[in-house]
């Protein structure tokens, strides 16, 4: 707690009025907002990378985003870091009650079921008889996740497909739709069909238990590690990957696919 209160107290410093720094100063809940998804994603990456001395620096980062936008707060009279920690304390202990309150012991089965109904009480409790299942759900989030998200409180409700089958055989109608419009070359027609094949296939993650962020994140990661050996391979060659043609780029890309396959069986 000691260190804590020093990072407030560094905080307060640095946005003084008359004696702080200029830049932290002018800044706004705005103008930090996009530093703090940044800081997240950098968290995000150093446990992907398995980078425990990263990680730890990224959360301090992270916990700095916490503390600047409390301390605006606080100038407007709003909360403070205190409010902020009391606000998700209570939260956790509210969410737990098998934990916190008088609930018996439950299996992870029951408390997800839990959480979800405290979570739909919390929504009806804030937004009143106007309270959609879809409120809370940021839209600041990446793309898929948010869909995900929609998707699966939707589904809450009752207002899904039975099992993945039926997502699958959606995905193929969504694919004809865009089949169509990619014919007839109506960029918009085509932009809402690939944005409904998109959604489809979040839809088809969740429903066979895959997270879809996760899953595309993971898809740019291995095309990324491809291409830099496909490069590397041309270069050995003693070509550029933009000085060949596309049969031997093909042929480049199924060797290390090939390779890639064969390390991972050794």
């Amino acid at each position: 707690m000691q260190q804590l209160s020093k990072l407030l107290d560094i905080m307060a410093r640095l946005r003084h009025p008359e004696t702080g720094c200029e830049w932290d100063r002018r800044q706004t809940f705005a103008t930090i907002a996009p530093y703090t998804i940044e800081e997240a994603y950098e968290v995000a990456d150093a446990i992907h990378r398995g980078d425990t001395e990263g990680l730890k620096d990224e959360l301090g980062d992270l916990l700095l985003q916490v503390v600047f936008h409390a301390r605006m707060a606080e100038e407007a009279g709003d909360f403070d870091f205190e409010d902020v920690a009391a606000a998700i304390g209570d939260k956790l202990e509210r969410r737990h009650p098998h934990i916190f309150g008088d609930g018996a012991p439950a299996d992870e089965a029951s408390v997800r079921r839990n959480w979800e109904a405290i979570k739909a009480a919390e929504r009806e409790e804030r937004h009143g008889a106007s309270a959609s299942l879809l409120d809370g759900i940021p839209r600041a989030l990446p793309a898929l996740k948010q869909a995900q998200k929609l998707a699966g409180r939707a589904a809450g409700a009752g207002f899904d497909w039975p099992d993945a089958a039926g997502v699958r055989r959606k995905i193929d109608e969504e694919l004809a739709e865009l089949d169509r419009e990619l014919e007839a070359g109506d960029r918009p027609g085509i932009e809402d069909e690939i944005g409904d094949l998109f959604f489809s296939l979040v839809n088809l993650a969740r429903h066979t238990g895959v997270d879809a962020e996760a899953a595309a994140a993971a898809a740019n990661r291995k095309f990324e590690r491809r291409f830099r050996a496909l490069e590397a391979a041309a270069t050995a060659q003693g070509a550029s990957v933009a000085a060949l043609d596309a049969a031997e780029l093909e042929d480049l890309w199924q060797a290390v696919k090939a390779e890639e396959g064969a390390g991972r069986r050794r």
